[in-house]
């Protein structure tokens, strides 16, 4: 999907994990505080293959320049925006250290440089299992 990610993510670990527990959708903000003070200080960028939102429009168009903080990404995404197709990439500087990346509004696939992440989110996602090939899209 990302015009970001293809080198980048190799070197990734990665989980992928149910985006629907029972009635609750999990959200992008609600991965953004799963990240904790790793998150804090990532720029993001955006890219959606479906547009669900007038929100996703600003996402993007935030995304064209330099790419956004933290917590402008979790204001725009705040409060519930169930998302379709979408990848959040976060950097530290230039490196690629995060990918956040919702398939068909049912499964969060997220990829990281520091495993510690993953743990921390398998904590929260029991369900979480081995990352889906990032060249096996939908």
């Amino acid at each position: 999907m990302s015009r970001y990610t293809a080198e980048a993510e190799a070197g990734m670990k990665g989980i992928t994990f149910r985006a629907w527990r029972g009635e609750h959708y999990v959200t992008l903000a609600e991965l953004l505080v799963r990240l904790g003070s790793f998150g804090l200080d990532l720029t993001w960028r955006v890219e959606f293959d479906e547009i669900v939102d007038p929100r996703c429009v600003e996402m993007e168009r935030r995304s064209a320049d330099s790419g956004m903080d933290t917590l402008t990404l979790l204001s725009l995404t705040t409060p519930f925006l169930q998302l379709i197709d979408a990848e959040a990439c976060g950097f530290a500087g230039d490196e690629l250290v995060v990918v956040l990346t919702e398939f068909d509004s049912s499964l969060w696939d997220v990829r990281a440089a520091d495993e510690r992440v993953l743990g921390e989110l398998r904590l929260h996602y029991p369900d979480a299992g081995a990352s889906r090939d990032p060249s096996d899209t939908p």
